[in-house]
């Protein structure tokens, strides 16, 4: 598949510069943002889900002048596809790990356990995904910036800094006694690859984000049905 290739990833190379403050603000976003999500939420998921995306959102924009193209393009029709074979990928891949790690006894104590605690409607799917593919987006541009004014390098910079995404991101999703940090980490943290590798590969926040709704989505409605 043929992706456009003169897209770069923005902020790294200055490109737009964003000064010491505005990282500042930016990475102070996600641990404000999900505290709001996590007290709002309690009474109304849609509003918390919400908040949590434009907190996010916002200061991302603004300090990108507002220049959205930055973040987002229509997708094309080789990008939808690149999503939806990624979920593909993604479901394949947590299927077997999930068995395996069952079969280890790291596995939790369940899929359908782990989400009484954070359930969520279709609706306010559609605003805490993209606000999670944020909550990775920020600190990946800040550590490919932070990497890449030391080194030059940019492919290390991609490598170090997504490593550190991966890591961080399943640690979030540590809730025991519905999960082990085994399994965060190879399920939620390794398993989002899959969605990283849809951003580096087209540099449009949206394939990512399509993928990851699929697969929450799915998640959702298998629960909901009784099936997992």
């Amino acid at each position: 598949m043929k992706f456009d290739e003169t897209r770069d990833f923005p902020y790294y190379r200055n490109n737009p510069r964003i000064s010491k403050k505005g990282w500042i603000v930016l990475l102070l976003s996600i641990p404000f943002s999900y505290i709001i999500y996590s007290i709002i939420s309690l009474g109304s998921e849609f509003i918390g889900s919400l908040a949590f995306c434009l907190l996010l959102l916002i200061p991302l924009l603004y300090y990108s002048n507002w220049d959205y193209s930055l973040l987002f393009q229509k997708p094309t029709k080789n990008e939808i596809i690149l999503a939806f074979l990624m979920f593909l990928g993604y479901m394949a891949y947590s299927t077997v790990v999930g068995i395996i790690l069952d079969g280890t006894g790291t596995g939790g104590s369940g899929l359908a356990n782990s989400f009484t605690i954070h359930l969520e409607s279709i609706v306010s799917l559609v605003f805490s995904m993209m606000g999670e593919e944020l909550l990775k987006f920020i600190p990946l541009m800040f550590f490919m910036r932070l990497f890449y004014k030391y080194t030059n390098n940019r492919n290390l910079s991609i490598a170090i800094s997504s490593v550190i995404i991966l890591t961080c991101f399943g640690l979030l999703h540590y809730e025991p006694p519905y999960s082990t940090l085994i399994s965060v980490l190879a399920l939620q943290g390794l398993g989002s690859m899959f969605e990283l590798y849809g951003y580096i590969r087209t540099k449009n926040l949206l394939v990512p984000y399509i993928s990851h709704l699929l697969t929450d989505a799915l998640v959702f409605i298998l629960i909901f049905s009784g099936i997992a």
